[in-house]
C-alpha cells in the first residue's frame, strides 16, 4: 500500500495539465498513473508519424463500437492514445477552441464555463507564433504553430475556390469569427509534435513531488463511506494500491473515464447490479450522452502534382526524410491536414455547423495494418473532407464485464436523427460545389469517391453511410452540470454524490463543442486544476 496527496488517473490531454499545475506550487505530492508507456518513440515526435501509430498496440487502444445502423451496419475504429501524452500523443495536432456560444452553452449551467472565463484561460494557455491580441494568448506553457508557410501550393487554390463558393477567407478560426476558410494551427513546435507530454508533463516531471507510474492500469476506485480514498492498479502483474490524502482524479478520456467509473459502482445501477458489481451511485448517465462528430472525404485525381506524388515512391520519401532532418521542413513536418474551415449548410443558421479539412493527398487504397499518410495512392490525388460540429445522435458506453481489462461496448449511433442525416447530406453538396468552382475545376481530372454517379439524394446519404466514420471526438460520457439526473459531475467537475472524486478530462464537457476536441480537453486539465487548488485552500 501507498499513499499520495492526488492521484491522477490517465497522462493524457488533461491529465499532463492537472500534473503540471497541481505540482507547481510544491505543496503537493502528486502520482500520475498511465496504462501505456513512454512517449518517446520516433513516429510520435513526427509530426506526419501518426499515420503509423493508428492501429498500433504499443500506444493505441484499438477500440471498435458496436455495428452501427447509421454506418450501414458496419463496426467504426477508435483510436484512442495509450502513452504519456494521450490522445495528443497520435493525434492530427490542430488547434481550435471552439466557437464563443459552445461556451456561452456551457456556462448557461456551470458557473465559471461561460466564454469570458474559458478565453482568460485560453490566453493564459497559448503561446501563439501568429502574436497575441484580444482573442489570442503568448507566453503560456504551449506553442501554437501559426502554420502559415510551407503549405502545399493546392491550399491557395483550395482557399480560392471556397471563397467563388461564398466562404470568405479567415485567417484565424480561433480568433474573433469561426466561419470561413483558410489554415489551421498546429500544436507543433520546432517541426516535433507539441503534445501535452512534451509541453506540460516534462517540465513537471522534473519536480520532486511528482511521480509518474507507467504501464499502470487502474482496475477500480477505493471508496469507503462515500468518498474516494484511493486506487487499485495492475502494474507488471501485479495488484497494487495507492491511497490518496486529498482527491482521485479520472482524467481517462471520453471511453476510460467512464468505464472505471462503472467498474468502481458508479453508473447504470441495473447493468451494475447484473455484472455482479456493488451499486454504489445509481446514475444512469454515466457512460450516457455520448457525442462525437462524424465525418467523410471526397477525393478527386488531379491534373497536377499532389503530396501522392512526394511520398509513394522510395526516392520521394528519400527526400522528404532529409528535407525533415536537415531542414526540419517539407511534408513530414505538418499534419496532413493543410486547410479547412467552417460554414453554414443553411444561411438561415446563427453559426456555423460543419468543418472542412483540405489535403492535397490521397489515400484509397489501404495498406494493412496503418493509416497510410506515408504510403498515399499511387496517383495525383486530393481530398476535401468534412465533419458534422453539432450532431445531435448520442450513443453510450457500457462496461460489458466486471474485467476491468476488457473493453467497454462502444455504442456510437451515428446519424441516428434525421436532423444529422439532412445537414451532412446538405454539407456533401457543398464539397462538390467548392470542387467546381474555377480555381479548383481546372485542376481536377475526375471524381474519384463517390463518383460522378452517385448523384441523387438517397445515392448521396446511401455513400455517407457506407463512408463516414469518426473524427475521434468523443465527449460527453460524464458530462457536467447541476442536475444529478442528467449528468455525472457538477460544474467543480466533483463526482455527484462522491467525496473527494473529480472527473476532468472531455468526458466532462455538458456537450460536444464545434471543432476539433484537444483545446477543449486541455481546457479541462487547466481550468479543472484551479478548481481543485481553490478547493484546497
Amino acid at each position: 500500500m501507498d499513499e499520495t496527496d492526488f492521484i491522477i488517473v490517465g497522462a493524457g490531454s488533461a491529465g499532463c495539465v492537472l500534473a503540471n499545475r497541481l505540482t507547481e506550487s510544491g505543496k503537493f505530492r502528486v502520482t500520475l498513473l498511465e496504462a501505456g508507456g513512454s512517449d518517446r518513440r520516433f513516429f510520435v515526435a513526427l509530426p506526419l508519424g501518426y499515420g503509423k501509430l493508428f492501429y498500433n498496440p504499443a500506444v493505441n487502444w484499438l477500440y471498435k463500437t458496436e455495428p452501427d445502423p447509421g454506418l450501414a451496419g458496419q463496426s467504426d475504429h477508435w483510436p484512442r492514445g495509450r502513452l504519456l501524452g494521450g490522445s495528443s500523443s497520435i493525434n492530427a495536432m490542430v488547434w481550435i477552441r471552439g466557437h464563443r456560444a459552445d461556451y456561452e452553452e456551457w456556462g448557461a449551467e456551470n458557473p465559471g464555463w461561460g466564454w469570458p472565463d474559458v478565453l482568460a484561460a485560453y490566453r493564459a494557455i497559448e503561446d501563439t507564433e501568429a502574436g497575441g491580441d484580444d482573442w489570442r494568448g503568448t507566453g503560456g506553457p504551449l506553442f501554437i504553430a501559426a502554420n502559415r508557410s510551407g503549405l502545399h501550393p493546392l491550399v491557395q487554390d483550395y482557399v480560392a475556390a471556397c471563397e467563388s463558393a461564398g466562404l470568405p477567407f479567415n485567417p484565424d478560426f480561433n480568433g474573433a469569427e469561426q466561419e470561413g476558410c483558410g489554415s489551421y494551427q498546429m500544436t507543433i513546435k520546432a517541426a516535433r509534435r507539441n503534445s501535452t507530454a512534451r509541453a506540460f508533463l516534462r517540465p513537471a516531471m522534473r519536480r520532486a513531488n511528482l511521480r509518474v507510474e507507467t504501464g499502470a492500469q487502474v482496475t477500480r476506485v477505493l471508496i469507503e463511506q462515500g468518498r474516494a480514498v484511493g486506487v487499485e492498479y495492475r502494474q507488471s502483474g501485479v495488484t497494487r494500491v495507492l491511497r490518496a490524502r486529498a482527491e482521485v482524479i479520472l482524467a481517462g478520456g471520453a471511453v476510460n473515464s467512464p468505464q472505471l467509473l462503472q467498474l468502481s459502482g458508479i453508473g447504470p445501477g441495473g447493468l451494475l447490479q447484473g455484472l455482479g458489481i456493488p451499486v454504489l451511485r445509481d446514475n444512469p448517465n454515466v457512460g450516457d450522452h455520448l457525442s462525437d462528430h462524424q465525418g467523410i472525404n471526397y477525393t478527386w485525381r488531379m491534373q497536377v502534382p499532389t503530396y501522392n506524388d512526394q511520398l509513394r515512391p522510395w526516392w520521394g520519401k528519400l527526400r522528404a526524410g532529409l528535407q525533415y532532418v536537415l531542414g526540419g521542413n517539407g511534408p513530414l513536418a505538418k499534419s496532413i491536414n493543410h486547410g479547412g474551415g467552417f460554414f453554414r449548410t443553411s444561411p438561415d443558421l446563427p453559426r456555423p455547423n460543419m468543418q472542412l479539412y483540405f489535403q492535397a493527398f490521397s489515400t484509397l487504397i489501404p495498406r494493412n495494418g496503418e493509416r497510410p499518410l506515408l504510403t498515399p495512392d499511387p496517383f495525383s490525388g486530393m481530398s476535401i473532407g468534412l465533419s458534422n460540429c453539432r450532431p445531435t445522435s448520442r450513443g453510450h458506453i457500457r462496461i460489458r464485464s466486471a474485467d476491468p481489462l476488457a473493453h467497454p461496448a462502444i455504442t456510437a449511433n451515428a446519424f441516428a436523427t434525421e436532423h444529422d442525416v439532412a445537414e451532412m447530406l446538405a454539407a456533401v453538396k457543398f464539397l462538390r460545389r467548392i470542387a467546381a468552382q474555377p480555381a479548383m475545376a481546372r485542376l481536377i481530372a475526375e471524381e474519384l469517391r463517390p463518383g460522378p454517379a452517385v448523384t441523387s439524394d438517397e445515392a448521396l446519404t446511401d455513400d455517407f453511410r457506407h463512408r463516414s466514420g469518426t473524427v475521434y471526438h468523443p465527449s460527453c460520457t460524464a458530462r457536467m452540470g447541476p442536475d444529478p439526473a442528467t449528468s455525472v459531475v457538477d460544474a467543480r467537475l466533483r463526482v455527484h454524490g462522491v467525496d473527494g472524486l473529480r472527473v476532468i478530462d472531455a468526458s466532462a464537457f455538458p456537450n460536444l463543442i464545434a471543432g476539433n476536441t484537444n483545446a477543449p480537453a486541455i481546457l479541462m486539465g487547466w481550468k479543472g486544476a484551479d478548481l481543485v487548488l481553490q478547493d484546497r485552500r
